[in-house]
């Protein structure tokens, strides 16, 4: 357990949680699936529309009603019943599921995932206290880094623009001029998939759910870099 502890403090990024921190989870709890979920970058994605609105749906995912209600870890024995599960989620690789909370200032923000199999043990007591200490670490994780992001683009307001790669402010530019993926591609001689690949990490890195937030995220900084400079420019005449 202290092992996982230290690894959640040594990731500075929300991906590195997913990619370094979730398999380890995994392995700690025996887990056959395990991951650690934003929602907000979760619904930002065009192709998790249909099964977020289940999963995530408080009508009809009790573990995700029990975790927005709660904010304490659940397996799918606290809230329903066998029968009943199989019809919610019919997977295999699902037979028993336990999810934890992460939380950020007072709000639900994710959910760390563990899933085991029908030959696998159902999750028990001492399983839902570990991980609980494991939610704990990576809510004050998520605190800390996210109050470190929104000060940093308080303090500067350009910062949007300067995470993005001169590759992904030329996808941007031509975004904002109202070109299609496939044009794009054909522009900048790429294949039409790298572009949307591109736009999902522009997406990600901006927090924002569409190429219209994104171009008018974008706007609004130039706006300000502009406004930033007259003044020096002035200094000069």
């Amino acid at each position: 357990m202290k092992l996982l502890f230290e690894e959640t403090h040594q990731c500075k990024h929300e991906d590195d949680l997913r990619s370094h921190l979730a398999p380890k989870v995994g392995e700690y709890f025996t887990a056959k699936r395990s991951g650690i979920f934003f929602f907000d970058q979760l619904l930002s994605e065009p192709k998790f529309q249909g099964i977020l609105n289940i999963v995530l749906s408080l009508e009809h995912n009790p573990l995700a009603r029990y975790l927005a209600e709660c904010h304490t870890p659940v397996h799918e024995g606290l809230v329903t019943t066998p029968k009943a599960w199989t019809l919610i989620c019919p997977r295999p690789d699902h037979w028993h599921v336990m999810a934890g909370p992460i939380v950020n200032c007072g709000q639900l923000v994710g959910a760390v995932g563990c899933t085991r199999e029908k030959s696998m043990p159902a999750f028990d007591h001492q399983d839902l206290a570990d991980l609980s200490a494991v939610c704990l670490h990576l809510s004050t994780w998520t605190t800390t880094v996210r109050s470190q992001q929104s000060t940093m683009n308080s303090q500067n307001p350009l910062l949007s623009t300067k995470r993005l790669t001169p590759r992904e402010l030329e996808i941007a530019n031509l975004v904002a001029l109202g070109r299609t993926n496939a044009e794009i591609g054909k522009e900048l001689w790429i294949t039409e998939n790298s572009v949307k690949q591109a736009l999902k990490r522009m997406f990600r890195k901006l927090k924002v759910s569409s190429r219209t937030k994104m171009v008018a995220q974008l706007f609004a900084t130039q706006t300000c870099s502009v406004r930033e400079e007259e003044p020096q420019s002035n200094a000069h005449l």
